[in-house]
């Protein structure tokens, strides 16, 4: 989906290389001991919930320590430090949860870009760690102060970087120039959500799809031009819609408690039909779903509440099985199973079947509470909390 260079076997970007959670990878185990798979390496880490991101044997993470955001390179094979880049941060989680970054760092072309949890977009060198260009969006397009930070993961879309960035003045999806980061179009009133976007190409026309704050947004990404929009939003004001949109096919999944439930819609030539729409079927909170062969595996419910891991047949809605056994999470599909990572800090591998829930392995493996995503680049696992991030090695 999106179009940042990448290896088929890097994880990049949020959800990975095709923004899905889905891996091309084969050749891995398919079970490991009480402990977890092998570990490679182990690192302690300062605070934040943004995921990993790998381009060959580089590993980008982003994290907090005392008041300062930092981007730090390792080496993916062993942990190994590279270069830091850090700046001073002053945001304060109001609900007292972790102070660090949430979104995930993007690679692409040799370049790292990231956002803060108080809007400071950075374009780094991917060799040096020297800054190309830097933002403090929230400061330059007036954001109101939401409840948790900025979460979403910008998206690449060849030479643009698109954000829904929730400011004023039409500015509540804004394209940069990856190159130089000054602002090519805007478009849309909406507030920021803690969704991040995908774009896709269907029915032959390519677009970049948002969950903002208010709703749903189809736009061209070359222009900014909406194409679609519909209102998407509880009518509670503590609410959230975090959950990417999910492609697949000529369809697109959208998920948020709260209220809004879930929504297919069907996607034609400049059509937009609502297959199915209900809060029974698969309500995510914050944790985005996967498709596979007709189904999404996911997880349903709020998570103070005790989501639950669910699959669901995607063209009608109705719910297959419903698990007991994990609470909130990640996931990824990988060589035919969903490695999923709990907010317990359990690292789980499940057989994807639409009939039963079938857990393949389980091993307790982080503190909780671990809500960073998982990434899985060149064979290896890389699940972080709070205090530390940890590699395994998946391959057979």
């Amino acid at each position: 989906m999106s179009r940042a260079t990448a290896r088929g076997d890097d994880w990049p970007q949020f959800l990975g290389p095709t923004r899905n959670s889905i891996s091309t990878e084969v050749g891995l185990i398919s079970s490991w001991s009480k402990d977890g798979p092998p570990l490679v390496w182990q690192k302690e880490i300062g605070a934040g919930f943004a995921g990993a991101a790998v381009a060959g044997e580089s590993l980008i993470l982003f994290h907090r320590f005392g008041d300062e955001e930092v981007v730090e390179c390792l080496e993916a094979n062993t942990g190994k430090g590279r270069w830091k880049f850090s700046y001073a941060t002053r945001y304060i989680d109001q609900f007292g949860f972790d102070p660090g970054p949430r979104a995930t760092p993007l690679i692409s072309n040799g370049k790292v870009y990231t956002l803060g949890a108080e809007g400071i977009f950075h374009c780094l060198d991917l060799d040096s760690g020297k800054k190309i260009w830097g933002r403090s969006l929230n400061e330059e397009f007036t954001v109101a102060k939401g409840f948790f930070g900025v979460a979403t993961s910008p998206l690449i879309e060849d030479e643009l970087i698109l954000v829904n960035v929730g400011g004023t003045d039409a500015a509540g999806i804004v394209a940069f120039a990856r190159a130089t980061g000054q602002e090519v179009w805007r478009a849309t009133d909406h507030q920021a959500s803690y969704s991040s976007p995908v774009a896709a190409t269907l029915a032959g026309t390519r677009y970049a799809i948002f969950l903002t704050r208010e709703g749903i947004v189809f736009l061209d990404p070359k222009t900014g031009t909406v194409k679609y929009n519909v209102r998407f939003r509880s009518r509670m004001n503590a609410s959230v819609n975090a959950a990417s949109p999910v492609v697949a096919d000529n369809t697109v999944f959208f998920s948020a408690c709260y209220g809004p439930g879930a929504m297919l819609l069907q996607v034609g030539d400049n059509r937009f039909d609502k297959l199915w729409k209900n809060d029974e079927s698969m309500s995510n909170h914050y944790n985005t779903c996967v498709a596979h062969n007709g189904y999404l595996y996911g997880f349903h419910g709020r998570q103070e509440s005790g989501a639950k891991l669910r699959c669901v047949e995607l063209k009608t809605g109705l719910v297959k099985w419903t698990s007991e056994r994990t609470g909130c999470g990640s996931l990824i599909l990988a060589d035919g199973k969903l490695i999923v990572l709990d907010e317990d800090g359990d690292l789980i591998l499940v057989q994807p079947n639409p009939d039963s829930y079938k857990e393949l392995a389980r091993a307790s493996v982080l503190s909780k509470p671990a809500r960073g995503p998982i990434a899985l680049a060149n064979g290896r696992v890389y699940a972080r909390d709070s205090k530390k991030l940890v590699c395994f090695n998946m391959k057979k």
